[in-house]
């Protein structure tokens, strides 16, 4: 899915790249609290759903990941500066998953989820222990994650604090003026 992560916020830069995209299902995301967004945005723009926060951590500081419990299988790779990170359960379903991408001296965690299902065995912890070790061997000395509210108490139990609030927001549909579905 495509976004846009503004890290340096200003109100004319939010605006310009506002009043320039012209796609409902772009969400802008931006480390401002929700009023100061609010306050930024052109018409034609609505806030998402849901409070997040940008968090960090070295990844050296994060424990290393956990076992495995019983009956689930870690598949790790990378793939064009990306390692991904998936939990399957024993029949092949989705358990877990998670993203890092190093950009120098920091690593961005982007997509980290547990399923429902297999939530409270340890899985999000193995998973975001997997990829601070492939961030830190790949010479990041930060990671990174924009956690919702769902995902920040995993992050705080593997060593991650708030730094930035984060908000977001979509272009309203032109044609039925429905809100775009919230990003994660």
């Amino acid at each position: 899915m495509a976004r846009h992560v503004v890290t340096a916020a200003d109100e004319a830069t939010v605006r310009t790249l506002a009043e320039n995209t012209t796609a409902c299902d772009i969400p802008l995301k931006v480390f401002v609290p929700v009023p100061t967004l609010k306050a930024w945005l052109p018409p034609g723009w609505a806030l998402l759903d849901g409070h997040a926060a940008l968090m960090a951590a070295r990844p050296g500081a994060v424990e290393a990941p956990p076992r495995l419990p019983d009956g689930y299988r870690l598949h790790r790779w990378d793939r064009a500066g990306v390692t991904r990170a998936v939990v399957r359960a024993a029949d092949g379903s989705f358990a877990a998953r998670g993203q890092i991408a190093v950009t120098g001296p920091a690593a961005v965690v982007d997509q980290v989820e547990t399923h429902p299902a297999h939530q409270r065995r340890g899985l999000g912890r193995v998973v975001m222990g997997t990829l601070a070790e492939a961030a830190t061997r790949q010479g990041a000395w930060a990671a990174v994650p924009a956690a919702t509210e769902e995902g920040r108490t995993l992050y705080e139990a593997v060593g991650r604090q708030v730094v930035a609030p984060m908000s977001a927001a979509a272009r309203e549909a032109a044609d039925s003026g429905s809100m775009p579905t919230p990003a994660r």
